[in-house]
């Protein structure tokens, strides 16, 4: 990746993340900390790899993408929203009563999601199932998914990891949001689901270890991962909860909370102030 286009993705994902902090803070509820913690992924997914259209968000030979850790939707809508899938300034309704924008991602309302997701273990099931489709109807789109490091406690990740590999799905890349904080605390203490690289790999998958907040990590996998073949691949990216707010990062109470008025213009200055530098 050149320096231009890691820039031009920082930049990006800096932004979203400032619509991250207004959405949350506008709805006075949501989940900052591991939205925060998975933007890089996602603006690398949709600004630097994946084949969509905001003019035709149904697409049929778009690829995929589901957010299995459905409550971090507003880094989706943020997304989403930066890339043009619809008005920005419709951010600031998420989970207003009258809003299209609810606390997780529908597709039936929102455009560019591909699969409604809140209930965790059930996206990655539904990507699976997407790449299946993809494979007996020979299309070449690929399929791309974001799991929480809490989530690998459901066991329906399990069995989807187990049909993913007997598939041999290749035209799927997932990856684990490994921040290592869940609502109840750190995951090791919570329910360990260490070593996550081994047991992926135990069962059948190609699997990547990097820096889940550093855009060239990012994509430099998702490469690796299209020149695999016979094996779905999982990206286990290390990244901090509340990336980019200082107050917010590696603190588990940043969950599930609204900053408050105070919070907010804190952490959007010190977004503004990472921008300016960025900008420089």
């Amino acid at each position: 990746m050149d320096k231009l286009k890691k820039l031009e993705l920082m930049k990006t994902a800096t932004n979203i993340r400032k619509s991250v902090i207004e959405e949350v803070f506008n709805a006075k509820s949501g989940h900052p900390g591991g939205s925060l913690s998975c933007t890089d992924m996602l603006t690398v997914l949709y600004f630097d790899e994946m084949n969509v259209d905001t003019k035709n968000p149904q697409w049929a030979d778009r690829d995929r993408f589901v957010l299995s850790k459905g409550h971090c939707a507003p880094a989706l809508y943020a997304t989403l929203a930066e890339k043009g899938f619809f008005p920005k300034e419709d951010l600031v309704t998420l989970r207003k009563t009258d809003s299209y924008l609810e606390g997780h991602p529908n597709m039936n309302h929102v455009p560019g999601v591909d699969m409604s997701t809140g209930s965790l273990g059930q996206g990655i099931s539904a990507a699976v199932g997407m790449a299946l489709a993809g494979k007996i109807d020979n299309k070449d789109y690929r399929v791309y998914s974001i799991l929480g490091d809490g989530e690998l406690e459901e066991g329906q990740v399990w069995e989807a990891a187990m049909a993913a590999a007997q598939f041999k799905l290749d035209n799927l890349t997932a990856f684990v949001d490994y921040n290592g904080l869940q609502i109840d605390g750190p995951i090791k203490e919570v329910m360990c689901s260490e070593p996550i690289a081994a047991k992926f790999e135990a069962f059948g998958w190609n699997v990547y270890e990097i820096c889940g907040n550093d855009v060239e990590e990012i994509k430099d996998a998702l490469e690796k991962a299209k020149t695999v073949k016979g094996k779905p691949t999982m990206i286990i990216g290390k990244t901090f909860k509340g990336k980019g707010v200082s107050f917010m990062e590696n603190q588990v109470g940043w969950h599930g909370k609204a900053p408050n008025q105070e919070q907010r213009d804190q952490a959007i200055a010190e977004l503004d102030e990472y921008l300016k530098g960025l900008e420089a």
